[in-house]
């Protein structure tokens, strides 16, 4: 049994106005971007771009993540056309497609999942053409192919070429939340073995990444012959062994998306227990520090992208929880975190270009530390229409009996 999302009177009025906005904000940014995409926000609130073509590599022994964002704008133009259904939405769409297609035979990079699973695979749903949905295919292709398998396991490696050994040991928590493409995949093509590629990911993934208290790891260097965890590091939190709040988000979002796809309940309580240290962790916020154990000044910066991901995993989790009592204070849980952000983060503003303020992009590397940022701004569309319009992206999926 999976409890109902019940929203009050208030909140249904801040959601449809916040829709609404962006919706506007989308259709205002459009016509200048050319051919580039949003990246993050500058200090002064306009978008930085990037084109799509732009892909992950090595320079050197520098890595390079490329446009990992692009097709998160395509999905808020189809969002956008949900709120309002006015067709200019569905055109630029299509267009912006055209470009980030491209990026569908990327070999080098996990983020394929989320390119595609926030473009080519609602896309699909919105407008029923089987274009998009090649394009999607294509995409999981390239994500099935990063799996490596040990003695102990497979895992799907995050970045490079696996014929370099720098990115055939290493993955990274953010894998979690591009499983979803697989598992998409998996359904859309009757093709178990997209699904079986995600889950035996999920399950190193579990041994490897989760510390003792609940809290995890940015990244994991495997041993690729036995499976066996070298180390335990970090690229963006403060430091190999805090936790960093963005990664907390990216593991509970995506055991949410394991446990609905698959059934198992280890899943679903893997996702409650990860979302109890963050909870616990928040000591009463709505919307946590970039990193849960910073220190000083660096303790007050915010991450409201890591907020959007877990409102709208938290509302999942509660959809399809067997236990309705259980299920609905998670449901509500998300939500807070919900209303929070677009009461109180969200930018009405002209002068400022993205949806939520105060994402933190990477602190490390002093790059978009008080910004919108483009996957903020999706995750937070995302969970507003879980909420406010339930299958507006994607199909309502019935929940499994765990």
């Amino acid at each position: 049994m999976s409890s109902t999302l019940s929203l009050s009177a208030s909140q249904r009025h801040l959601f449809d106005g916040v829709l609404l906005r962006a919706a506007q904000k989308v259709a205002e940014d459009e016509p200048t971007l050319g051919v580039e995409f949003p990246h993050v926000t500058r200090p002064d609130g306009r978008w930085s771009t990037v084109p799509a073509s732009v892909s992950a590599g090595y320079t050197g022994e520098a890595w390079s993540h490329g446009n990992w964002l692009c097709g998160f704008w395509v999905g808020l133009l189809l969002a956008a056309w949900r709120r309002t259904e006015d067709p200019r939405f569905l055109t630029w769409a299509r267009e912006r497609m055209r470009l980030v297609a491209q990026r569908a035979d990327d070999p080098n990079t996990h983020d394929i999942g989320f390119i595609f699973e926030s473009s080519a695979v609602p896309g699909f749903h919105v407008t029923g053409d089987r274009w998009y949905a090649d394009i999607a295919l294509r995409a999981a292709d390239k994500l099935r192919a990063r799996l490596v398998n040990t003695c102990s396991g497979s895992y799907l490696a995050s970045w490079g070429p696996l014929s370099d050994p720098r990115g055939r040991c290493s993955s990274a928590i953010d894998t979690m939340a591009n499983l979803p493409l697989l598992y998409w995949a998996a359904r859309t093509s009757g093709d178990g073995s997209y699904r079986l590629a995600a889950e035996a990911h999920a399950q190193m993934t579990a041994r490897a990444f989760i510390r003792v208290d609940g809290s995890t790891y940015h990244a994991v260097e495997y041993n690729p012959e036995s499976g066996e965890r070298r180390r335990g590091y970090t690229f963006q939190g403060a430091g190999d062994e805090s936790a960093w709040s963005r990664g907390q988000g990216w593991a509970i979002y995506g055991f949410v998306e394991s446990a609905r796809e698959s059934g198992k309940v280890e899943y679903l309580r893997l996702a409650e227990r990860l979302a109890d240290y963050y909870v616990q962790r928040l000591d009463g916020r709505q919307v946590p520090p970039w990193d849960f154990d910073a220190t000083g000044d660096d303790a007050r910066i915010k991450d409201t992208a890591a907020a959007a991901v877990v409102s709208g995993a938290l509302i999942e989790l509660g959809r399809i929880h067997p236990q309705p009592q259980a299920g609905g204070a998670w449901s509500q849980r998300g939500l807070a975190m919900l209303e929070a952000l677009a009461r109180d983060e969200f930018a009405y503003e002209a002068e400022h270009r993205g949806l939520l303020r105060n994402a933190c992009y990477s602190k490390p590397h002093s790059e978009g530390v008080v910004s919108a940022t483009m996957f903020g701004d999706w995750f937070f569309m995302e969970a507003l229409c879980r909420a406010a319009m339930p299958g507006a992206l994607q199909p309502v999926l019935p929940a499994p009996r765990f």
